[in-house]
């Protein structure tokens, strides 16, 4: 398992922008993905963008074109780059460490999150 701690969550306005940290506990494999994911108030937890060790990315489609992710050399960190935020942004945001395992992505471990609170 790895420990991740996220940061860089908080309160802003809509149209504001948040950037939110990733750190894992230790280096990952080589090849892993790293994620966000969000659990808004009452709801269950979505995803919201992915990168893998190779730089592959992907977006829910209700972030894409505001959020960016990216990776730190190595993987051992991952950031969240949101922008144009709006108030059905407002959630937790949990980081996710995942390591291909025989050809799918297993979980290793996830993050206790950050709270991001959008206001309008």
């Amino acid at each position: 398992q790895v420990q991740l701690v996220e940061s860089g969550g908080g309160l802003v306005q809509a149209g504001g922008s948040l950037r939110l940290s990733c750190a894992a506990s230790r280096s990952i494999s080589e090849d892993n993905q790293l994620g966000w994911y969000r659990q808004p108030p009452g709801k269950q937890r979505e995803f919201v963008a992915s990168i893998t060790s190779r730089g592959r990315t992907n977006y829910s489609d209700s972030v894409k074109g505001r959020f960016t992710i990216s990776g730190a050399s190595g993987q051992n960190t991952v950031y969240l780059q949101m922008n144009s935020l709006k108030p059905e942004d407002t959630a937790v945001y949990y980081c996710k460490a995942s390591v291909l395992v025989s050809g799918d992505y297993s979980t290793v471990g996830w993050g206790q999150g950050t709270q991001v609170t959008v206001s309008s």
